[in-house]
This record gives structure tokens, sequence and C-alpha cells, in this order.
């Protein structure tokens, strides 16, 4: 039997070690099963296929832009020395992108459901990126009927796009009429749950660095809400959900 490639190896240790392991473990796991396989070779290979090693860039099969779903797109990194099996749904999209300034970084996509998805016998689009769809809600906020909101603007004339904090960038920070706060987080395509605590950190830090006596609250855009993050709002009722829907209509010209 032909000895398979050391990426393949690994895979199939992971899979062997329930879809979690040491590096430590998945070298015991190859050395028992295959002689005279290279230990840096199997360090070089566990780095190209964590999803979320910035190092990754620098090897061959990791130098062309690329949305993790190819075969090299294995593992995640937990830790020091720490992999899992990756898994779209838990860790999130990741992709090696080509940045402005031509170099490849290693960063995690908001899309989290690629696939488009039909409602009601129709097809529904979603925005291609996020801020695709920051830059329209910003144009239009008075999409939001409920409240009519305006982009916060703060002491140093920085606006609420894109808003820098100590813990992240919010996507759209807004207030109301009375001076209430609201942060906005997108995602081009599923909302899930996860997404509720990484708002309610953004919402935390308004209320202490901005806020003082106003109310904060929080607002997720989505294209399609999952099951998990309706029930994880039930009990909190500061944060509100919405769903943005595309519609895509041809109409001819009459000549």
């Amino acid at each position: 039997m032909e000895k398979p490639y050391v990426w393949q190896m690994i895979k199939e240790a992971i899979n062997s070690l329930n879809g979690k392991a040491t590096y430590a473990e998945i070298k015991q796991y190859i050395y028992s099963k295959w002689d005279s396989v290279n230990e840096s070779t199997i360090n070089a290979q566990l780095i190209v296929l964590s999803v979320n090693q910035p190092s990754r860039i620098h090897y061959p099969e990791n130098q062309k832009p690329r949305i993790s779903n190819s075969q090299y797109d294995l593992l995640f990194s937990t830790g020091r020395g720490k992999v899992v099996k990756y898994d779209p749904e838990e860790h999130g999209i990741w992709e090696i992108h080509k940045s402005e300034t031509g170099n490849l970084i290693v960063r995690q996509t908001n899309t989290e459901d690629l696939d488009d998805y039909k409602e009601d016998g129709e097809e529904s689009f979603s925005f291609p990126i996020e801020a695709s769809l920051r830059d329209f809600l910003i144009r239009n906020l008075n999409t939001v009927k409920e409240r009519k909101l305006k982009l916060f603007v703060d002491e140093n004339g920085r606006e609420g796009k894109e808003y820098n904090t100590d813990i992240g960038r919010i996507d759209i920070l807004t207030t109301d009429k009375d001076g209430n706060f609201y942060v906005f987080e997108l995602k081009v395509s599923k909302g899930v749950d996860r997404d509720v605590g990484q708002l309610l950190r953004y919402m935390g830090w308004v209320k202490k660095n901005l806020a003082g006596n106003k109310k904060v609250k929080g607002i997720i855009v989505a294209n399609k809400m999952d099951e998990k993050i309706k029930y994880a709002v039930l009990t909190t009722p500061d944060i509100t959900l919405y769903e943005y829907e595309m519609k895509f209509e041809l109409s001819q010209i009459k000549l």
C-alpha cells in the first residue's frame, strides 16, 4: 500500500481522535502507523491545514486567495499546539484574502452560510459582502421603521461607520432622537447564536464608554436567522433581529 501524503495522515489522525487533539497526539498516531515521517513536515502541515493560522500563507498550498473549502482547510487552532476538526458552522467561514496592499492575510469572513436559499417559492439574494450591506443601511436608516436613527458622531468627529473600540470594530453605531444608542451587527447571510455574544460585548463597551445614563440597544441584521439565535434573544429584550430581503426582477423595455 502506497504511503499517503502527510496532510492525509493528519486527516486520518484527527478523525480517529474524535475531532480534537494536540499536536503530540496527532504525531503519536502517525508514528504508530507509518515509518520515517519527518516531524518538521508534520509541524508544517498542521499549520497549512489550520484555517485560522496566520502563518499558513507562507506555504505553497495557501499562496492564492480562497474561501476555506479546499482539502487543505481541515483544522481549527484552539490554542498553542491544540486543534479541532474545522467546522464552518461552529468556527465561521475563514479565507485567505488578498489585501489592498497585495499581501495575503488570513481572516474570518462574514458569510457564515454561502448558499443561496429559497423562501416562499422565490429566489432570495444576499449582499455579496458585508460592506455593501453596511453602506446600504447607513444610507437607509429609515428602513428601521420603529425608530428614527442617525449615524453616531463622537466628540473627535469619528462617525459610527465601522466604529473602532478596544474590543473590536462595531459595524454601525447610531443614536435616536433621545440620544439612546443602537449597535448594529451585520451578517450578509445567516445570523447565528454566537453573534449575540459578540453584539453584547459591543453594547457593554458602548454603555461604559459612551452612553452614560442613555440606553443601549442592539440590532442584528442578516439575510436569514437560524432557530438558535431566535432562542438566544428571547430573554434579551434589548436585542432585535431583522432579516433583509432582496429581489431580482427584469422588466422588458417597450420600444
